[in-house]
Formats: C-alpha cells, structure tokens, sequence
C-alpha cells in the first residue's frame, strides 16, 4: 500500500525527512537552474520539492495521485494542488516543460500507462525528471521511510520503462548516501556522506534521478513531395516469347 499524503507530509516534518527534502532539492534544482516563464508540474508527492519554483514558473500544478490523496499546497497562497486519476490527468496535450515525479511510480499501479500519461502532457521540447527509490540502496530496504514503500527500481528496469514508453535519458545520477536513521551523528555526517558518495561509485544511494525528453515521431508529411510512378507499358510482340499469350 502507498503512503497517503498524510503520512509523507509528516515524514518531511521530522529531522530525516528535512535533510533528505534538503539534499533531493538541491539535486533538482542542479538540473533545472531556470524555469522562467515555464509551465511546471509535479506529479506524485512532489510539493516539498515546487516550493522554490513558485516566484519563476510561468504556471505551477501538483498533480497528487487519487491512491495517496491530496493535501492544499501551498497553505498561505493560491492552491496549485489538485486530486488526480493515476492515468486522466487535467492537462491538455503538449501543455508542460518541465515534469517533476517524485513518490510516484515506485507506489504507481500500473506503470506503463503512468509515463505514457506523463508523455501525453509533456511539450516535444520538455523535460521529466524522476526520482525513484534504488533497489540496491539502504532506503528501499527500511519501511518506516517513504522510499521504502512500493516497488523500488534499478537502472535497468527503469531505462527499460522509459525506453517502452517513448522517453530517452538524457541524464542519471543518485541522491541520499546517507543511511536512512534518525541518528543524531549520522544525520551531522549526511552532509559529508552526500559530498563524496558519488566517487565511491558503489550504487548504494537511495533514490535514482534520471532526466529525460519524449520522442516524437516525425510526421508523415514531411514537405517533399514524391513523383508518383509511370506505368510503363508495351505492346506485345508476337515474335517476342514474352508477349506470347499462353491459355
């Protein structure tokens, strides 16, 4: 069973969830330095992360999957959250440059169809971001977090997904080398675990982050225009044996 909106709010709220909200938002906001203008969406459990791209994105909309339920984000502004089917989302096609999933198909029923749906909203020129718990990771292994519920994925499996729902990755990378403990002096070590993990190159982080761009298919009318063929035709010779008529 998936985590309700409930449970991962609160989760963010404790000493842990904060450090972790802390580290995955740097690594987000790594990759999409400027949104300016931009129509932005997160899907999943994604409001801890949109907080910082409310002053630059031209629209903003957090997509919360009917399974986990919605919470009003933000409290003391305009909402932007809305209660969605996992698979019918509220958004026309091609309406989205930049998709943020996060706590989203690790906890999906069906996953195909999820980034399919993903694919639909998403502009020829947008870009998906994913975070997915890493199966070789300690977090995946620890139930009492919400990277430990649900189906957590390796690199494989989750390129396999994209690839079968017409995504290409552009980008990997990982988050959270820390252990997944609300331990005072690990949790002073974090910082430290963070910096140098990804040189240890070991596969042991947390959560997998890949970025990604739909394929479009090119468009049969491509502006050339082709010559249709000329039958060519000949009269029968009946000293030739081709044009001998056989009954």
């Amino acid at each position: 069973m998936p985590m309700d909106a409930k449970n991962l709010r609160e989760f963010y709220r404790t000493s842990l969830g904060r450090l972790a909200r802390r580290h995955l938002s740097a690594a987000i906001r790594q990759r999409w330095k400027d949104v300016s203008g931009l129509a932005v969406a997160g899907a999943g459990f994604a409001s801890p992360f949109l907080g910082s791209f409310r002053l630059e994105a031209g629209r903003l909309a957090c997509l919360m999957p009917a399974r986990q339920g919605a919470l009003v984000w933000p409290r003391s502004d305009r909402c932007h959250s809305v209660l969605v089917a996992e698979t019918q989302w509220p958004l026309p096609d091609n309406s989205i440059d930049r998709l943020l999933a996060i706590h989203c198909l690790e906890q999906a029923e069906r996953v195909g169809p999820l980034l399919r749906e993903m694919w639909r909203v998403l502009k020829p020129e947008g870009r998906v971001l994913i975070v997915v718990p890493n199966r070789r990771g300690l977090w995946s292994r620890i139930d009492t977090t919400p990277f430990g519920v649900g189906l957590p994925f390796s690199r494989g499996q989750l390129e396999t997904q994209l690839t079968d729902a017409m995504f290409t990755p552009d980008e990997w990378g990982e988050a959270l080398y820390f252990p997944p403990l609300n331990n005072r002096l690990l949790l002073r070590m974090a910082p430290t675990l963070e910096r140098f993990g990804p040189s240890m190159s070991i596969g042991v982080a947390g959560v997998i982050l890949v970025e990604a761009h739909k394929e479009v298919m090119a468009s049969v009318s491509s502006g050339l225009k082709v010559a249709p063929a000329k039958a060519k035709m000949r009269t029968a010779d009946s000293t030739d044996p081709a044009g001998v008529r056989r009954r």
